[in-house]
């Protein structure tokens, strides 16, 4: 579904040039998810950007569907073939606009017929109500915005979905129940993800394999299993692994 070959994002020009991302490589099969995780600044968000056309500045092979992606523009076809949900729901949806008008605009936006029966299933299917149809931002908990990100993400009957730690903004407890979500999506449509997180019990949850990234590279692949049994093959990952594991210990036993 996915297929990322000698990926580099750079920032700026010389001498102050930024190499961001570096001869990165990665694919994701129909159907599977896979998690880009790592220390902030690795360029994990960064990789996300780059496939959805939000950074130009980038140079390698990007394929979804075995269809080439070039510079910055994406084909109306790519944007309902891919969506994205960002980190912070509130910021990623506009404060004045309701719930409504957000999933209606964006029906519109991918040529789609029958709204308001539309708009009623999306908010069945991320566990919101018709009452929430006319609420805005500002009357919704985390979660539930949370919930309307998704929802519009899932207006264009994507196949691929890119999750940029998607869960971090929101309290413990309802993190849970936004990846429960994701869980019961992929299964229940098909879908793949490619998922960046910090937290590698999200990702040993939610993803079948993953890459190890620092400074820019990919250090180590390895699937999901291996990530739980805390078999690393690199230094960098096993003392990801190591410091994470001794972070979950000391805040479960707070």
């Amino acid at each position: 579904m996915l297929r990322v070959e000698n990926l580099n994002v750079w920032f700026g020009f010389p001498p102050d040039r930024v190499d961001a991302v570096q001869s990165v490589s990665f694919q994701v099969p129909q159907g599977q998810s896979y998690g880009l995780v790592g220390e902030s600044g690795s360029g994990k968000s960064t990789i996300l950007r780059a496939i959805t056309g939000l950074i130009d500045t980038w140079s390698g092979d990007i394929r979804v569907a075995d269809q080439a992606v070039a510079g910055r523009k994406r084909s109306r076809a790519f944007h309902k073939a891919v969506q994205m949900v960002f980190q912070d729901p509130y910021a990623s949806l506009h404060p004045r606009h309701s719930v409504d008008r957000v999933l209606s605009e964006t029906l519109h936006l991918q040529g789609m017929h029958d709204i308001d029966r539309r708009i009623a299933q999306l908010l069945d299917a991320v566990g919101l109500g018709s009452g929430f149809r006319f609420r805005y931002p500002h009357q919704l908990s985390g979660g539930q915005r949370q919930r309307v990100a998704i929802a519009r993400a899932l207006a264009a009957e994507p196949r691929l979905l890119l999750l940029d730690e998607p869960t971090s903004a929101l309290d413990v407890s309802v993190q849970a129940e936004i990846l429960n979500l994701l869980a019961d999506l992929r299964r229940e449509r098909g879908l793949t993800y490619v998922m960046v997180s910090h937290d590698l019990s999200v990702v040993a949850h939610m993803c079948d394999r993953l890459a190890v990234m620092r400074q820019g590279r990919i250090v180590e692949e390895m699937d999901a299993a291996s990530l739980r049994a805390g078999r690393a093959q690199s230094e960098y990952a096993r003392e990801l692994l190591t410091a994470s594991a001794s972070y979950d210990r000391g805040w479960s036993g707070a």
